[in-house]
């Protein structure tokens, strides 16, 4: 099975922590040159310094905010143009909780725009010489909400439906040219997010840290949170040559706890 990424180059956002930086370690460790988005100069370099490097492996990065389309628009063009990007990871950090009830509709478009807005801008830099190069690897790191709804994540189950939807469409289209796009639907993985969610359900049900993560464990058939580490490995693969016939596909990593087939 060929795994090795060596002589391609990556591109991974949100990857300073969490998902983002694992996914970043595990491509670099494949082989792959990686360049670093993220919206925090000194955490980059922070980043960029637990990367494995090789003979002739070459690391970079680039400061965007995700919240600015023309921040990422400008870093992504400056990546192009020295370099063909062979594997694009689609990852920053979800919509704050809520009911979708009261969520109004400048959540709805800074949501909208800081996925799909961007992902499209990213998407639509990097085309062209994954075209070339007859080599294209687009992953998306989404949620199980794109199976089954999560509560009281009302903004962040719409604009992941609608990543999926884009990206399954774009796998359409791209896959005459040998690019493949995917999407990994994480489920609670030991991040900030969770950490999060585990301190809003000790503050609800009055319980410890301890309590609040068998609670949210307990529904997982696994009975514990992914690592990083564990969504990481899945997007290495399909960054891989040895997942050339994998496209338009959402693939769940989360320890059996969505209840669909």
């Amino acid at each position: 099975m060929d795994l090795s990424l060596t002589g391609r180059n990556a591109v991974i956002c949100g990857s300073t922590q969490g998902i983002g930086l694992a996914v970043a370690r595990e491509l670099a460790a494949a082989g792959a040159n990686c360049v670093l988005l993220a919206r925090n100069e000194e955490s980059l370099q922070k980043a960029l310094s637990t990367l494995f490097v090789s003979e002739g492996q070459q690391h970079g990065s680039r400061v965007a905010d995700f919240s600015d389309t023309g921040a990422v628009k400008a870093a992504i063009a400056d990546i192009v143009a020295e370099k063909t990007v062979h594997v694009l990871i689609n990852n920053t950090g979800g919509p704050p909780p809520g009911a979708i009830t009261d969520a109004t509709g400048a959540d709805l478009e800074a949501a909208f725009r800081q996925h799909i807005v961007n992902n499209q801008v990213l998407v639509q830099a990097v085309l062209p010489g994954m075209q070339q190069a007859a080599y294209g690897r687009i992953i998306n790191i989404i949620s199980t909400s794109v199976k089954v709804p999560l509560p009281n994540l009302g903004v962040s189950n719409t604009i992941r439906a609608a990543v999926a939807g884009w990206a399954k469409t774009l796998s359409n289209e791209t896959g005459k040219y040998n690019i493949t796009v995917n999407n990994i639907l994480p489920g609670f993985t030991n991040t900030q997010r969770i950490r999060s969610i585990v301190e809003m359900t000790m503050k609800e049900r009055g319980v410890s840290e301890k309590e609040a993560i068998t609670i949210l464990s307990e529904p997982i058939p696994l009975k514990r949170f992914a690592e990083p580490q564990e969504i990481a490995n899945l997007a290495a693969f399909l960054a891989s040559p040895a997942a050339s016939y994998i496209t338009g596909t959402s693939i769940r990593v989360d320890g059996g706890r969505t209840g669909v087939i």
